[in-house]
């Protein structure tokens, strides 16, 4: 697996309903069969894998199953693909059930694309969604590295932002509510204001010494800036950031926005910062620079957290916060299904996670199962990121109403609050690479479980589901200011050769080319003239289609993945590198972390993810875990 990661748009393959367990065939089987095969009752129903589902026999030794038919290659049997994957649960057909699928002579080449026919028939015929329809959907998989999930043995998941995802309208604009009461009990003018989420996006810097919301490129070259709730100018930006690049390691002055969790705290700032600069602050409360306002905001923010008013509110009315996906719980039943063990691990109390969860999840899961059956293991007030670094003490929760009594050992089944990561691997006897952890918080439950653990990680960014859609709505503007800047670079290659020639013309030298050298003074002049008012004409065309680029998404600063028409943002970088800043920690983790993975919304769970090329104009982000 590669150290580096890329961007594209389209998913390159999806298996709906999967086992998770399984993979490509030996011999290269193809996975539906011919049509004589499916008209004899060809099934796959594989009692290995339900063997290995259940600890049985095939969870650790090559076996058949009641019809022989497949077999699991066993870790002491693998081998290394030419992906450099373990071939360890790898499914395979028996040598001598061959013949069940008749004779397969013949070019491989021309077997694949009979077979692929048939499958994409059979597909249209069951009503399930091909690949290339999939490609064209905010839902599908976007991915840039291989994730084969035969080598997980566990999958452990945050709650917030990524098993229940919430309103942010109604979540955000309610945690801005209090943290504002509070602000004006300690005596800001906050009357007036009220709570705008399209002001901020994700991914966004806070500069606290100058009282902007920035946003950098992948170098940290600051594109777009916004002073107050006012954007300012590009020539603003440029005096301002001219030669000054973001630093997240200077954790006194910029404060990165990583998480949906932000969007409420930053519109406080950003709206306090106009009260200031207007002089409607009181002087009691003291000579406040920009650095003091934020403080404030961020006590204010706190209290209301704290204080436990905003998660009263939602555990008394989730149907306003919350927004369940009837298809998340039985995706995770799929995982459990497939031999997969399912891990929650949450830093909200269990009271909280408990009302959160049944809102979400109890009403679509099958035969009166509830949450806490999907889960081998619930754990929570986990403290991450210390959860994933030390050991803090373990409790396991034995009532309903939350009593909880200490521990020293979980077990398969237990709901806990508090213990360690080492703890969780110790009772699943599983380690490092063999656990998958997905969370909606690049530092907290990407960064840390990787560099200290060596866990596979994915993370997830909800946006990008509007922004798929936003660039998929917006190719037609993009095609034409591409083709306008294409037309631009033919024409300033004439004009700089011209130049050129005039240039060594002065100084009484040959021009690059014959031609060139025998052109009369006035019609090397009259060209440059020509084609510098084309290229002057094109820039004011080109200009605000550029600064519309991506205002579908967000009309001030545009794509969340994107800081310009061809490059990424620092967010993008930071979820690429995982060279990270935050909370105190600088740690350089490009060294240890090798992938992560981003996906919209929910659709982590669905098959085995491919490798795609390189294509540089697809912006879409969206990264693999290793």
């Amino acid at each position: 697996m590669a150290d580096s990661i890329d961007f594209f748009m389209k998913p390159r393959f999806l298996i709906l309903r999967p086992n998770l367990s399984s993979s490509r065939p030996s011999f290269s089987l193809p996975i539906i069969g011919t049509r004589r095969e499916r008209h004899r009752g060809f099934s796959l129903s594989c009692p290995v894998m339900d063997a290995k589902k259940a600890g049985g026999p095939g969870s650790s030794v090559e076996g058949e199953g009641r019809d022989g038919v497949f077999s699991l290659t066993p870790s002491t049997k693998s081998d290394v693909d030419y992906l450099g994957e373990s071939t360890k649960g790898d499914l395979n057909v028996q040598r001598e059930h061959l013949q069940a699928y008749g004779a397969l002579g013949g070019p491989i080449e021309e077997i694949a694309m009979k077979e692929a026919k048939e499958a994409e028939t059979l597909l249209h015929n069951l009503g399930i969604a091909d690949a290339l329809a999939v490609r064209q959907s905010p839902r599908g998989i976007f991915c840039s590295r291989t994730l084969n999930l035969r080598s997980i043995g566990a999958i452990g998941y945050d709650m917030d932002y990524t098993l229940v995802h919430y309103n942010v309208m109604a979540w955000e604009g309610r945690a801005y509510d209090y943290g504002m009461a509070n602000l004006k009990s300690m005596g800001f003018p906050v009357d007036n204001l009220q709570f705008d989420p399209d002001l901020v996006i994700r991914g966004l810097v806070i500069d606290r010494e100058n009282g902007n919301l920035v946003k950098a490129d992948r170098f940290g070259y600051i594109k777009r800036a916004m002073h107050g709730t006012k954007m300012l100018s590009t020539q603003a930006v440029s005096e301002i950031y001219g030669r000054e690049l973001v630093d997240l390691r200077k954790e006194s002055r910029w404060v990165f926005l990583n998480t949906l969790f932000s969007v409420s705290e930053a519109v406080m700032f950003m709206q306090l910062v106009d009260k200031l600069d207007q002089g409607e602050v009181p002087a009691e409360l003291g000579p406040l620079d920009y650095k003091g306002l934020y403080k404030a905001v961020e006590k204010a923010l706190f209290r209301a957290h704290v204080e436990g008013q905003l998660k009263s509110e939602i555990m008394a009315e989730p149907e306003r916060f919350v927004e369940p996906d009837p298809e998340l719980p039985l995706a995770l039943l799929d995982q459990k299904e497939a031999g997969k063990r399912l891990l929650l691990i949450t830093n909200s109390d269990y009271h909280y996670t408990n009302k959160m969860m049944h809102h979400a999840f109890n009403k679509f899961l099958p035969n009166d199962m509830v949450w806490r059956d999907l889960f081998d293991m619930v754990i929570v007030s986990a403290r991450k990121p210390e959860f994933f670094q030390m050991s803090n003490p373990l409790y396991e929760v034995v009532t309903d109403d939350g009593l909880m009594r200490p521990c020293f050992k979980a077990s398969s089944g237990g709901l806990y609050s508090g213990g360690s990561a080492q703890m969780v691997e110790k009772s699943l006897d599983l380690q490092g690479d063999e656990i998958l952890y997905v969370g909606d918080h690049i530092f907290t439950d990407v960064s840390q479980s990787k560099v200290h653990l060596r866990w596979r990680t994915a993370l997830i960014c909800r946006e990008l589901e509007d922004e798929f859609n936003a660039i998929i709505k917006s190719q037609g503007h993009k095609s034409a200011l591409i083709k306008l800047i294409q037309q631009k670079e033919i024409v300033g290659d004439l004009f700089d050769q011209l130049r050129l020639a005039l240039q060594r013309r002065q100084h009484f030298r040959p021009a690059q080319s014959l031609e060139a050298t025998n052109m009369d003074d006035s019609e090397l002049t009259e060209s440059m003239q020509k084609l510098l008012i084309v290229m002057q004409r094109l820039d004011k065309k080109i200009a605000p289609m550029l600064e519309a680029d991506g205002e579908l998404f967000n009309k001030r600063w545009g794509y969340l993945s994107r800081a310009g028409l061809w490059d990424k943002s620092h967010l993008t970088r930071q979820i690429e590198n995982s060279k990270y800043a935050n909370k105190g920690i600088n740690q350089k983790l490009a060294a240890v972390h090798r992938t992560l993975c981003v996906v919209p919304k929910h659709q982590l769970t669905y098959g085995i993810i491919i490798l795609d090329r390189w294509e540089s104009c697809c912006h879409l982000l969206i990264l693999v875990s290793c």
